[in-house]
């Protein structure tokens, strides 16, 4: 009996609960994967908490990032074949299907071929770090060489290829982070500044690094105490708010924003992968560059399937640098 994982109440981690269950034959246009790995984003935790755009109904099942091996197609999906090494697009609802299991049924949308040369756990953690950054900054700003970007909460998956795309198009990545602890980490990964928020000022910082020009676009998922600062750096620039780290409630100055004349831009994955041309034509930019070493995830830590609490304490500690995965099977 293949097992998975739900919750029954929100809350701490300790909330996550294996069971078994039996899964019934996928449909029409649904498929049935092995799953090798599943890789963890913030979203999970906020869903698990009660925390997400919207509530779960109980008892609930979460997830949105797999890769494995297909078991069995409905007979509308012809784009995989049976054994194939597949994973998941994140293009469905949180918790309308449930990724955390050792056997998922998936709609045959969200299922595409697995970049080749990568392994189950890498495979499992590409597509919401890239395709995160890739729309605002790939698809919208269309960053250009030699430019700079503020990337905020640098050293999270999304922060890691936001800098890869940055670089690989030959912008300038700035990359924040609370403290210097992860500076030298965040320079290998290819952060041409490191900003220490809670160690410099980061206006006279931006202003420093650009000679006094400030930036074009900003990247944050924070807001918070942060968003009035980035206003004042991106002067008549962009800043593409895609989460809410620093607090549901962000004041915005209004005569600050009047000013600088700052564009602020809500960002969420879903309107891109609601488009199926941009959707297409977005992965078939992140799978040539993953072909080309261009770009490459980032792996904090691989945990096994039974330590899924454990997994979600590591992902809500602040401490990882890159993905959180979970292993499935030997």
């Amino acid at each position: 009996m293949p097992k998975f994982i739900q919750f029954s109440q929100t809350g701490e981690p300790g909330v996550l609960e294996i069971v078994s269950g039996t899964l019934i034959e996928p449909k029409d246009d649904e498929v049935l994967i092995s799953v090798k790995a599943i890789g963890l984003n913030r979203a999970d935790a906020m869903f698990r908490r009660g925390e997400y755009i919207f509530d779960p109904v109980l008892p609930a099942q979460l997830g949105t990032e797999a890769a494995g091996v297909v078991l069995a197609l409905g007979r509308n999906v012809t784009h995989v074949s049976v054994g194939d090494k597949a994973n998941l697009v994140p293009s469905f609802p949180m918790g309308a299907y449930g990724v955390y299991g050792e056997e998922i049924i998936m709609p045959g949308h969200a299922v595409i071929a697995q970049p080749p040369e990568l392994t189950f756990e890498e495979a499992a953690s590409i597509w919401v770090m890239f395709l995160t950054a890739y729309g605002p900054l790939i698809e919208d700003a269309q960053i250009q060489p030699g430019e700079p970007v503020i990337i905020s909460a640098a050293s999270s998956s999304v922060g890691l290829a936001a800098i890869q795309l940055s670089n690989m198009v030959g912008a300038i990545p700035i990359a924040l982070t609370r403290t210097s602890d992860k500076k030298q980490n965040l320079l290998d990964a290819g952060a041409k500044h490191v900003v220490a928020l809670s160690e410099v000022d980061l206006i006279e910082e931006i202003l420093r690094i650009t000679n006094g020009k400030g930036a074009r676009v900003a990247f944050d998922p924070v807001g918070g105490e942060l968003l009035p600062k980035l206003i004042r750096a991106v002067p008549k620039g962009l800043i593409y708010l895609y989460g809410a780290l620093g607090g549901e409630n962000t004041k915005i100055p209004v005569l600050e924003a009047l000013l600088h004349r700052a564009t602020i831009k809500a960002w969420i994955i879903a309107d891109l992968l609601a488009d199926e041309e941009r959707k297409r034509k977005a992965i078939g930019y992140l799978t040539e560059a993953l072909r080309r070493k261009q770009i490459s995830p980032v792996i904090d830590r691989v945990f096994a399937f039974e330590d899924m609490v454990a997994a979600h304490r590591h992902l809500e500690s602040s401490q990882q640098f890159g993905k959180v995965v979970v292993k499935v099977g030997e």
